[in-house]
């Protein structure tokens, strides 16, 4: 029965890959610098290698802004996210799926009466301005970089050719690692609540019940970016504008590093052992932090070539994503209610989180308050 309710999360998943985790080699593809097959290959190993080890860190937040309680609801929210993907994928419109989630999930609240945390919200919805401007800052300066290296070293066009080619492929496993990691909260993040409660023990490796999920929903992931993702790529990888093999690697690592940035629960901690703000754990948009990292290039080239109509085309994607997913998600729980007549959310649960949510954020209140004296 547990399966058959996260089928639906499988099904985001499997949107997911077929449209963000497209992303991480969409630049390589579309320079023909690195072949389909191989991309898909390296980057669905990876994606469940990122999602398993280190996938839970910007799951917290997403349960922050609103824990479904029962598991006819997860499988609602989660339906409508993919749903709404997925005709996004369609229509080849690089999506944010983070997006979607967290537009369904307020769909939700507002559909059972549950108050959206506002202090969550503002973190996932801050970091949907702070990616693009972010990646197109670190593809800037990783530019630049490069480029100092490649004229000083004086490399062969044919080695240089070579080297670029196997860089794509180590920074295109780093982007995978880093999208499970971050991006399987969108995925698995509503069924949290539903984890096997048995760890399972291989050797000296311990998988617990959460790690179970993630590594179900990065299956889906990977089977996504296997029989999906290659109409995708080719929007990314060209038609917003057009890459040299050298800015293809850059926007790749550049969209790596906010990915990692926004998941690592380790660089957040040493941040604040530095007495700075922690960094937020959330899910942010892949396609977000790639298509900042683009326009970064093409601005830094005198953006001459963007295609503006692919972007006007995108940032509309990014306006409707969270809007629909949230009507899908109220009108589909209405249904499920009372068609159906399944069990939405859970009354006892929800009077329990109520009183979890204000007990974490007098906590979080007095250790601002503590920090600062």
């Amino acid at each position: 029965m547990i399966l058959l309710y996260i089928s639906s999360g499988l099904f985001l998943g499997w949107s997911l890959g077929a449209n963000d985790a497209a992303n991480i080699f969409g630049s390589a593809v579309g320079t023909k610098m690195v072949k389909f097959r191989t991309a898909a290959i390296i980057a669905s190993v990876f994606v469940i290698l990122g999602a398993v080890i280190q996938g839970s860190g910007a799951t917290h937040t997403l349960g922050k802004l609103g824990q479904v309680t029962a598991l006819a609801g997860s499988f609602t929210v989660a339906l409508s996210a993919a749903v709404t993907v997925f005709a996004m994928t369609k229509y080849r419109i690089p999506v944010s799926t983070s997006q979607a989630i967290v537009g369904a999930i307020i769909g939700w609240n507002l559909y059972t009466g549950n108050e959206t945390d506002s202090s969550s919200l503002t973190k996932i919805v801050s970091t949907w301005v702070i990616a693009p401007i972010l990646g197109g800052v670190f593809a800037i300066i990783l530019y630049q970089i490069q480029k100092i290296i490649i004229e000083r070293s004086k490399i062969h066009l044919i080695k240089l050719d070579q080297y670029l080619r196997i860089g794509l492929l180590f920074v295109g496993a780093f982007g995978a690692y880093s999208l499970g990691a971050n991006n399987i909260a969108n995925v698995m993040g509503v069924f949290t609540d539903a984890a096997p409660t048995n760890d399972i023990t291989l050797g000296f490796i311990t998988i617990s019940g959460l790690q179970q999920l993630f590594f179900l929903g990065a299956l889906s992931i990977a089977l996504g970016i296997i029989t999906y993702s290659k109409k995708i790529m080719g929007t990314i990888g060209s038609k917003l504008f057009s890459l040299s093999t050298e800015a293809a690697l850059v926007v790749v690592l550049a969209h790596s590093l906010v990915l990692f940035i926004f998941s690592s629960s380790s660089l957040s901690n040493l941040v604040q052992s530095f007495g700075l703000p922690a960094i937020p754990l959330v899910p942010v948009s892949s396609s977000q932090a790639i298509i900042g990292a683009i326009l970064g290039i093409g601005l830094l080239k005198g953006a001459k070539e963007i295609n503006f109509n692919v972007m006007g085309g995108i940032a509309l994607g990014w306006v409707i994503t969270p809007v629909a997913a949230g009507v899908i998600t109220f009108f589909s729980l209405f249904f499920m209610e009372h068609v159906f007549k399944l069990e939405v959310q859970d009354t006892e649960a929800k009077i329990k989180l109520v009183k979890n949510i204000r007990e974490i954020n007098i906590q979080e209140n007095k250790l601002i308050i503590h920090t600062k004296n």
